[in-house]
């Protein structure tokens, strides 16, 4: 079996994606049943030192469809700051979902072997792009996503492990 570039990450950031954008759905569910201030929510954190829930949601997108942009570009720098509401977070979700959706297996496949760098600060780091996706893109893309669900979680929201693993994708036409 050969799996292509397409499927380790468009295929995988929707999985994920469409389980971040569910989890953050109940989430204003469960605020707004309570009557919690759904304007507070994106400043929560796991932990004081630790970034925000809003900034975990930025990195989700930028971790996915950022990555795949970057991919095409040879360069990826950490995302810019945010300053979304609960909403705004949402659509960024579903904007996030709507470009990965849009992207062909061709196009994606053809990056492979591509060279990317990534900048950060004064530091640049080379990276050949299956390996950018595989051990750094992916590996923040569950970071950021689970900080995400744990920030919710920690405040009441009814989720659990079928929240988070999102729709699975299961053995076609058998």
């Amino acid at each position: 079996m050969t799996i292509s570039l397409y499927d380790v990450s468009v295929r995988t950031y929707l999985q994920t994606t469409k389980a971040l954008a569910r989890f953050l759905d109940k989430g204003r569910a469960h605020f707004e049943e309570k009557g919690e201030d759904l304007s507070k929510v994106p400043d929560l954190r796991v932990y004081p030192d630790m970034l925000p829930l809003r900034f975990q949601i930025v990195s989700c997108a930028h971790h996915s469809l950022g990555a795949l942009q970057a991919l095409q570009e040879g360069r990826f720098k950490p995302p810019r700051s945010a300053d979304e509401d609960y909403a705004g977070l949402q659509a960024r979700v579903k904007e996030t979902i709507d470009g990965l959706k849009a992207l062909t297996p061709e196009a994606v496949d053809a990056q492979q072997g591509k060279d990317l760098i990534f900048e950060f600060g004064d530091m640049e780091l080379p990276f050949v792009a299956e390996d950018f996706i595989l051990s750094f893109s992916l590996p923040n893309f569950y970071f950021h996503t689970t900080t995400a669900y744990d920030i919710l979680r920690m405040q009441g929201v009814p989720l659990g492990k079928a929240d988070y693993m999102g729709p699975i994708r299961f053995k076609r036409g058998g």
